[in-house]
């Protein structure tokens, strides 16, 4: 084996043993245990809710034993394949076995950012709203790209979501939305595409053709739990039903099951309209209203934090640039991670923004 490859190996072996200390696999391998007898009790579906956490979490934790089961054998193949290959002096199994060491090495890469999740929220599931700003129909437009770039990136990992309301525009695209992604450490992974996002292409909304620059806002909050006391009273909420509507206004129900609700004491207002059942939607709404109610606390915390060590916050500013025109580059603002190919981006092909976006904010947190 060549010092190069043999090099990287070793470092690729320290970086993979690092990884399973953090994941600490006995205590993985009990959880698994533990879980799967849980998932065998013939009372389990007694309580649907209860029911699907246990085999959600079993579901993912079965698929991260297994990925590092994974890697730990292609990482111990790998030598083996550089020795036959060179024994026999053949110069395209070698460039197998490289291309292998390069695909070993993204895919050890990328679950060396998980490790890097270690906020207090970090491991929950995530409720994401998307909402068009400044720029008119492109705005809106752009805002419903976002929606459909983020639903992809989940059905491209196999997280289920759920649209809980859209708000559509009247011409084109959407107001706002918001959709939770049902995945563990889908709050700390999707936490770093908070912020504004900015598109400038020639917009098809214009009979000139011009070049138009549009904004879209991501907001990302984790889904509350029992733990985190965040208590709403009913009494503090104004409770508006209304008929669900579609895109151009088009009814799609005919009955007033969505459901806005309205904290008085915040300003914050949420709606639901994905159900049938107008019981549905609110327990739904109630869900969404908890989750951003978190999120205010957390902003506050951060704020007070931020004032005590007298640096500014970044959340919440210009994050991300997607040009179409006059050249084609999706730039990270704060990362300085960019790509040449939008379309692949808008596509759902987000995860070396995340990646970066991950590492910059460790190495944030450790400067300051």
């Amino acid at each position: 084996m060549n010092p190069d490859a043999a090099a990287d190996l070793k470092e690729l072996t320290t970086t993979l043993e690092s990884i399973e200390a953090v994941t600490d696999l006995p205590k993985l391998r009990a959880e698994i245990e533990d879980l799967s007898g849980q998932a065998g009790q013939p009372d389990l579906w007694d309580d649907t809710e209860a029911a699907q956490k246990v085999t959600s979490r079993l579901a993912h934790a079965t698929g991260d034993l297994r990925r590092l089961e994974e890697l730990r054998r292609r990482l111990e193949d790998l030598p083996v394949l550089y020795e036959l290959a060179e024994d026999e002096g053949d110069e395209g199994a070698i460039a197998d076995a490289d291309a292998e060491r390069a695909k070993l090495r993204s895919d050890i890469s990328s679950l060396e950012v998980r490790t890097l999740l270690s906020g207090e929220y970090d491991q929950r599931e995530a409720l994401v709203t998307i909402r068009s700003e400044a720029g008119g129909i492109d705005a809106a437009d752009f805002a419903e790209m976002l929606l459909r770039m983020y639903l992809r990136w989940a059905e491209r990992h196999g997280y289920p979501t759920d649209v809980y309301d859209t708000s559509y525009a009247e011409e084109a695209g959407i107001k706002s939305a918001t959709f939770a992604v049902h995945a563990p450490y889908a709050y700390g992974t999707l936490s770093v595409e908070q912020g504004t996002h900015r598109l400038v292409r020639i917009s098809p909304f214009d009979n000139q053709a011009r070049r138009q620059t549009s904004f879209a806002g991501v907001e990302v909050a984790p889904v509350v739990e029992t733990t985190d006391h965040v208590e709403i009273d009913e009494k503090e909420l104004r409770v508006d039903v209304y008929r669900s509507s579609g895109p151009g206004g088009q009814g799609v129900n005919t009955t007033d099951s969505a459901v806005r609700l309205t904290h008085l004491p915040t300003g914050i207002v949420v709606s639901c309209q994905n159900e049938r059942s107008q019981i549905q939607n609110k327990a739904s709404a109630m869900v969404v209203l908890a989750a951003k109610l978190l999120a205010r606390r957390q902003q506050e915390e951060r704020a007070l934090m931020d004032s005590l060590k007298d640096t500014g916050s970044s959340w919440g500013n210009q994050m991300r640039s997607y040009v179409l025109h006059p050249y084609q580059m999706v730039k990270d603002l704060r990362t300085e991670y960019e790509v040449g190919n939008p379309s692949a981006v808008l596509d759902g092909d987000i995860d070396g923004f995340i990646e970066a976006g991950i590492r910059w904010r460790r190495n944030q947190a450790t400067e300051s």
